[in-house]
């Protein structure tokens, strides 16, 4: 029952935080929204940062379960057509089912800037993610899998950042399946080769040696 009540404060807290911002994150609103008795949630959760700690958990979560419905096959880890529909897949639901969630995990991202005690709690939540994309850019041919899936996160939280949040946000058309299959693509080709690249010597100042 515990843990059942703790994941329903948070997917309440997660919420409300899509609908109001971080103005709208409190023990007694989230008590209300969850249809919780008075004190519930700061009975498990005593502070603020420790609710927002919550969230970035389930956050992670929500992010893995969409990874394991949505992600390549085990038996075409090794394509790029694939993972290029499989993470198109992923982006078009975020950016359309899942969009409350994503504005939502913007909004408790930005708080760990301003709070180191949330710093630790938001690199832990963001591991599960970027190990899975390694391991899946690795299948690809990635020299340095981690390095490649540091910069393909940046990238797909730099597009859903933009067509969620930016400033033509509101005048982009409805996201499309072939369109974000072909960004994808070339997110994938380009994080696989810029990460070869770099990790390639730079010989063009040693043509007068020898």
């Amino acid at each position: 029952m515990s843990t059942d009540r703790r994941t329903l404060i948070a997917d309440t807290a997660i919420g409300l935080v899509a609908a109001a911002g971080l103005r709208g994150l409190t023990h007694r609103a989230v008590d209300g929204a969850a249809q919780l008795p008075a004190g519930s949630t700061s009975y498990y959760f005593r502070t603020r940062t420790a609710l927002i700690g919550a969230c970035y958990q389930r956050l992670a979560e929500l992010d893995l379960d969409d990874l394991d419905a949505d992600g390549p096959p085990v038996a075409a880890l090794s394509d790029r057509d694939a993972t290029a529909r499989a993470l198109a897949g992923l982006l078009l639901r975020w950016l359309t089912v899942g969009r409350a969630r994503q504005l939502a995990r913007f909004e408790l991202s930005l708080e760990a800037a301003r709070n180191p005690e949330l710093e630790a709690d938001l690199h832990r939540a963001g591991q599960g993610a970027r190990s899975r994309a390694a391991a899946i850019l690795a299948a690809l041919g990635a020299d340095h899998p981690e390095e490649a899936a540091e910069l393909l996160a940046a990238w797909t939280d730099g597009l859903l950042y933009d067509r969620l949040a930016g400033a033509l946000a509101r005048s982009r058309p409805a996201p499309d399946l072939a369109e974000l299959t072909a960004v994808a693509r070339r997110m994938i080709d380009a994080v696989l080769v810029t990460t070869r690249s770099a990790s390639q010597p730079d010989w063009s100042d040693r043509s007068g040696e020898g």
